[in-house]
Formats: C-alpha cells, sequence, structure tokens
C-alpha cells in the first residue's frame, strides 16, 4: 500500500462511533500535524488544522466527520445477552451474523449479531423486515453476573469489525466506517497539497463529530472557527448497482466527484456551487449531481451559522454505506482532492463578496 491507501486504511480501522470519537481524532491528529501551523479543536472533539494564506483572507472550512454508524449497550439479559441501541441507521438484515466489538472498561469484546433462527420463525415472520429490537449479540456469557465481570456496562459503545482492503489493484476502496473516514482522509489530502502552496485565505481542516446522529457536532465545529465559506464532504450513494439503475439522479462510483445539489437539511450556496462547476470544467474533472429528499450532512449546520455561511456537500458515490463494508473509488477521492484544493485557491475575498451581491 502507499502512503494514501494506508491512511486510509488506518482511519477506516480506527473505531469511533457517535460520542466516542478518541481514537479516530488521534489518528486525525496524526496525519494533520505535520502540514498544520495549529490543531484546534472543539469542546465536543471536532478537530481541525489550520493553514494561512493571507492573514486578511476568508476563513474557509473544510470537513469531513470523525463518527461512524454504531451502536451502544442499551441492557444485559439474565443469561448474558446483550440488547443494543442503534447510533446512525442501519438495515437491520444487513447485521445478523455479523461480527461487533463492544468497546468494554477491561478492553474489546468480540460479540456476534444473532436473533431466533429462521428454522423456527413462521412464514409470516419470514416475509417481514426483522427489528433491531428483535436481535441481540452473543458474547458467549452466560449470565449478566459473567457480563459485568468482562467489563461491559450499558452505555458501552459497539464497533463494526472489518479489516480494510482493497480491490482492482488498489483502484477500490472498501472497509467500514468509508462513511465518513473518506471525507476525513481528503480533508488531510488537501492540506497536503496546500502545505507548499500560496492561497488567499486561511484554511480550516478537519472534522466533526455525532454527524450520524444529527450532525451535532457541526455547530460546535463552526462556533470555535467562525467561517466565511464551509464545505463538507462525504460519502453519497451509488446508484450502480443491480435494482438502482432507472433511479433519477444515478451517481456511479467511478465517475467523478458528487455534488448535493439539494437535501433535507440544505440548498447548497449558488455562487459556490457554480464557483466548484467551473473549476471542475476548466480542471476537466467529471461532476455527479444528486438530489437527497432525506437526510443531509454537516453543511446543514454550517449555512445557518451566525449570519450565514455559503456553504456546499459534496463527495464520493459509495456502495453499501452503513454496512460493515463499503466500496468506494480511489479515483473519485483523488478528483475531488484536486477539485477541492483547486477551488480554495481561487476563494479570495472579492470571489467571496460576489457570492453575497
Amino acid at each position: 500500500m502507499d502512503q494514501l491507501t494506508q491512511m486510509m486504511k488506518q482511519l477506516s480501522e480506527a473505531d469511533g462511533v457517535p460520542g466516542f470519537e478518541k481514537e479516530v481524532r488521534f489518528q486525525m491528529e496524526k496525519w494533520l500535524k505535520p502540514v498544520s501551523e495549529e490543531m484546534m479543536k472543539d469542546r465536543l472533539g471536532g478537530v481541525v488544522g489550520r493553514k494561512t494564506g493571507s492573514t486578511d483572507g476568508p476563513r474557509i472550512l473544510l470537513t469531513g466527520h470523525l463518527d461512524e454508524v454504531g451502536f451502544m449497550v442499551s441492557h444485559i439479559t439474565p443469561k448474558g445477552f446483550l440488547r443494543f441501541h442503534q447510533l446512525g441507521g442501519w438495515w437491520p438484515h444487513s447485521l445478523l451474523s455479523q461480527r461487533v466489538k463492544i468497546k468494554s472498561q477491561k478492553g474489546d469484546v468480540i460479540g456476534i449479531i444473532g436473533s431466533k433462527p429462521p428454522h423456527v420463525i413462521t412464514s409470516e415472520e419470514r416475509n417481514k423486515v426483522l427489528q433491531l429490537k428483535d436481535m441481540y449479540i452473543d458474547i458467549g456469557a452466560s449470565s449478566a453476573e459473567e457480563v459485568q465481570e468482562m467489563g461491559i456496562y450499558p452505555g458501552d459503545p459497539i464497533v463494526p469489525i472489518a479489516d480494510f482492503f482493497t480491490m482492482k489493484e488498489d483502484s477500490l476502496w472498501v472497509g467500514k466506517a468509508l462513511d465518513n473516514r473518506a471525507g476525513c482522509a481528503l480533508a488531510i489530502e488537501v492540506m497536503n497539497r496546500l502545505h507548499n502552496e500560496t492561497h488567499p485565505n486561511v484554511v480550516f481542516s478537519g472534522a466533526t463529530v455525532q454527524e450520524e446522529v444529527g450532525i451535532r457536532g457541526a455547530g460546535t465545529l463552526a462556533e470555535l472557527v467562525k467561517p466565511d465559506i464551509a464545505i463538507a464532504v462525504d460519502v453519497g450513494i451509488a446508484m450502480d448497482t443491480p435494482g438502482l439503475e432507472s433511479g433519477d439522479t444515478a451517481c456511479e462510483m467511478g465517475k467523478g466527484p458528487m455534488i448535493v445539489l439539494y437535501d433535507a437539511t440544505m440548498v447548497p450556496h449558488v455562487g459556490l456551487r457554480k464557483l466548484i462547476f467551473d473549476a471542475a470544467k476548466e480542471l476537466q474533472i467529471p461532476i455527479q449531481t444528486t438530489i437527497i429528499q432525506g437526510g443531509g450532512t454537516d453543511a446543514g449546520k454550517f449555512h445557518t451559522h451566525g449570519i450565514g455561511c455559503p456553504s456546499i456537500a459534496l463527495g464520493f458515490a459509495t456502495r453499501y454505506i452503513h454496512t460493515h463494508s463499503a466500496i468506494m473509488s480511489r479515483k473519485d477521492f483523488e478528483e475531488t482532492v484536486t477539485l477541492v484544493t483547486e477551488v480554495i485557491k481561487r476563494l479570495d475575498w472579492d470571489q467571496v463578496n460576489q457570492f453575497l451581491q
């Protein structure tokens, strides 16, 4: 693996469900510090590195989010099974028989997600979506007391177990938490590109916390940075797998950066969007667009910060998000890095003031 893929591997395999992002933040800081003048953290755990081009220039915030979808122990049954609560969105059928890691007070404990065996369910039950409340985690314990002896208590975080690997000679990345360690990696890589470059602004590049449970950390990080422009980088749904070909916004993995034209939390700033489209055209980078009827990104909080902050969300079409193993294109990642870097280099006060007219 080259350094870029190695960084993605380390970020992907780090554990950090909402509210428990410390391990991921450690990785983020490790990669950002060498290319940052200063590291800043908000009180919830969001982190950014600062790179000054012009001290009087616009303040540009570029972020992924540290947290991944996961679970929390809700209670322990008398026979030593764990019930759990989801942190972020899950499709229940993607979970059965999957391995998870409980981050206990005495260390990591491996468990298997189980449910009532299919051999004993009724035909009516077979045709229903299995609910998370009907699942449990088996850690091999035989009593609630044994579970507590293992150091596990309600409130402990639970993380998917999945190794990071590559496909097609490193052209595809596969792993857990690509939503949104890919955005974290992009924030780092843009800082790498800007390290020895001039730019007309002050860049704050890093990641928020608790995005998956309601874009909570975006508000605190925006308050810390007080940006004039914000770019949130996240993954989106690749509509190129069987059964999805007829989608209205058919974004495909490997076909270029994806720009969100609308979601439930934000209409992106028109001037900023035009600047990105113009830059992509000049760089000959293909652009894909999507409209998301439900959900949103950290940009949904950024754009309402203070008296308003022109914001946009962009990213990568990714397969199988919110599962143990997602797939994304390295080419999409690298093109998005190039595009975002060029956009930042164009964001001087003249350009920003044009947005505000």
